[in-house]
């Protein structure tokens, strides 16, 4: 068993002097608990001036959380350096009796090493305890559904069949009983710790005491983002799948259902996208091309049909890049040494953005047709085939990887901004306004996933031009071939800074639009397919 001395003092460093005994009636902490009833009489300590209570709290011995922290610090804090390493907390939590994998260890030190010194100090220690009891209680408010402070068995089995994850009564009953060290000859501590068959908010909150929060799976499901929105771009960065989805085949579904939904969106704003490439390669100070003139002359030209050039060849390029971009995503993730279910995010930024360039690089040529389809005239090509055909014999290969340099470059601020600004504005909406569930809802995951994105494609939108520059250039009779940085140059010195962000307008515009359709699209697929909505 654990020694006693240790399990107090866990249980006691977010205790707020609100045992039963000694404070009967009132909400433990879980936020469900009974009617509150008058406290006991507090007197006034002559000494300090503050309020003690009569009957000091059985757990801790008294309401001064602060200390009840610093006692706790002082334990772990093995060599008395000020600061808490991994090797301290190894030694300090063995003493405690609770034991942790040195990966566990290292994610706490990283979550919570804000002046990255490689320790935590007291500070440190304090703002990642209490932002993790936080997370905590909001998993333990969405689990439990009778909102009667206590989760069980049936409300464990009805949380994983939500995740489509089929488990019986037993296995339910082993979950309570789980222990959380995996060593045989260590002590053990349950999460059931009274034998009742159900988990009050103490039980809870101690049993995943110092245990990192990434790994709590309910703000993962609602905060993922990327496979839902379509913003008629391709270098977002992977969302993540818990071993159970892997397991059970949910991954391939959730990717199938976000391809359809963004083939569907891309058709709906097909004729956007090719007006920007138009504007992107055709405007310039001397020829001024507005939305509604852009518009005009692409149906004047070849006819309502013509507003969807290009975008055969868009759609079909989905499915290689997210199949490739996966797998790519998952071995190099493998190769950094991460085998979590979440990682962080210069771990995620890394490890998408390589993924990104790999997937990128596949289809490639598929990017070149697509511009070149896009601004064809009438009867130039047959279809997709023809089109590629005339590049190979007239320009051979490298036609296909024209604009590729800037297409890689641009890959690293997109995906850097996005992320960046996702998890800034993802922590900001759980720190203000996540009282009972970390659930977002539609409308906050909606403008915080549109938000982010339109910042990276702003961020990485000169390259882009460049890119789709690069990939015409062949085919305007004329007209001059250059290397990126001559056409940096070039369009800086001829049409100024704002030169490189033509086609801005209509590529702005379609993202509201994309983004809504792709959403409702994916979640009627999600349905088809069998897929339960986080």
């Amino acid at each position: 068993m654990i020694p006693q001395q240790g399990t107090r003092v866990l249980a006691g460093v977010f205790c707020q002097c609100r045992s039963a005994e000694t404070h009967a009636g009132v909400d433990p902490g879980g936020g469900c608990g009974p009617p509150p009833v008058s406290p006991q009489p507090a007197s006034q300590d002559s000494r300090s001036g503050s309020e003690v209570l009569d009957q000091p709290c059985d757990l801790c011995g008294g309401p001064d959380q602060e200390h009840r922290l610093k006692v706790l610090f002082q334990i772990l804090d093995v060599n008395g350096d000020g600061g808490i390493c991994v090797n301290d907390l190894t030694i300090g939590l063995k003493k405690l009796g609770v034991h942790r994998t040195e990966h566990d260890l290292r994610k706490i030190v990283k979550a919570g090493d804000k002046d990255l010194d490689g320790q935590l100090d007291f500070e440190e220690f304090v703002h990642y305890l209490r932002d993790h009891e936080k997370k905590l209680r909001l998993v333990f408010k969405s689990l439990d559904k009778k909102n009667d402070g206590r989760i069980d068995l049936q409300e464990i089995m009805q949380f994983l069949r939500d995740l489509k994850i089929n488990i019986s009564e037993e296995q339910a009953e082993e979950i309570l009983r789980r222990t959380r060290t995996g060593f045989i000859w260590t002590p053990v501590l349950y999460m059931d710790k009274n034998g009742t068959m159900t988990i009050d908010w103490d039980e809870w909150r101690d049993y995943h005491l110092l245990h990192p929060a990434g790994n709590i799976p309910e703000i993962i499901l609602h905060w993922k983002h990327s496979t839902i929105l379509d913003v008629g771009e391709s270098i977002i960065v992977p969302d993540e799948f818990t071993a159970e989805e892997k397991k059970t085949g949910m991954w391939w579904r959730h990717l199938v259902a976000g391809g359809g939904a963004g083939a569907v969106s891309r058709t709906c704003t097909a004729p956007l996208d090719r007006l920007k490439v138009l504007m992107q390669v055709h405007a310039s100070k001397s020829n001024s091309m507005r939305i509604a003139g852009g518009f005009l002359q692409m149906i004047r030209e070849g006819g309502v049909r013509s507003l969807w050039r290009g975008n055969g060849i868009n759609v079909i390029k989905i499915a290689p890049e997210s199949a490739i971009k996966f797998m790519a995503y998952e071995q190099i993730k493998r190769l950094i040494g991460s085998n979590q279910e979440t990682l962080g995010m210069t771990e995620r930024f890394v490890s998408g953005s390589l993924a990104g360039a790999i997937a990128q690089s596949s289809i490639y040529p598929m990017e070149v047709l697509k511009t070149r389809l896009a601004l064809r005239k009438t009867g130039q090509y047959s279809g997709i085939v023809d089109c590629a055909k005339h590049m190979l014999q007239k320009e051979g290969m490298a036609a296909f990887y024209k604009g590729y340099v800037p297409n890689m470059l641009g890959i690293i601020p997109y995906a850097g901004i996005d992320l960046a600004i996702y998890e800034t504005l993802k922590n900001s909406w759980l720190q203000r306004f996540a009282t009972d569930s970390a659930d977002p809802g539609v409308f906050v995951l909606l403008a915080c996933g549109t938000t982010s994105s339109t910042c990276g494609q702003l961020a990485s939108y000169p390259l882009a031009l460049v890119r789709t520059r690069m990939q015409a250039q062949a085919s305007l009779e004329g007209g001059p071939q250059m290397t990126m940085t001559g056409l940096f140059r070039h369009i800086v010195r001829t049409e100024g800074a704002l030169g490189l962000y033509r086609g801005l307008a209509p590529n702005f515009m379609k993202v509201i639009p994309s983004v809504s359709i792709s959403y409702v699209v994916y979640e009627h697929l999600k349905i088809t397919l069998g897929v339960q909505s986080s």
